[in-house]
């Protein structure tokens, strides 16, 4: 199975939580951290999970999220 990498730009992040939705091994999660807008920003809480299908990242509205494959 393909092993994928996440990528997130948490300045662009606005917990909108679509990514956490959509991804089919639950890697995503919101953390308890903010950025600098105030929005606590979603991180790979689970990567070793991530099989690189880059459904969160092509449901992201603000095009915060990258996914590379290993």
């Amino acid at each position: 199975m393909a092993k994928g990498r996440v990528e997130i730009n948490t300045e662009a992040c606005k917990s909108c939580q679509y990514c956490v939705i959509s991804c089919p091994k639950h890697v995503l999660a919101v953390g308890e951290t903010v950025n600098s807008k105030g929005y606590p920003y979603v991180v790979a809480a689970e990567p070793e999970n991530c099989i690189g299908c880059a459904m969160c990242a092509q449901i992201c509205p603000d095009a915060a999220i990258e996914v590379w494959r290993d």
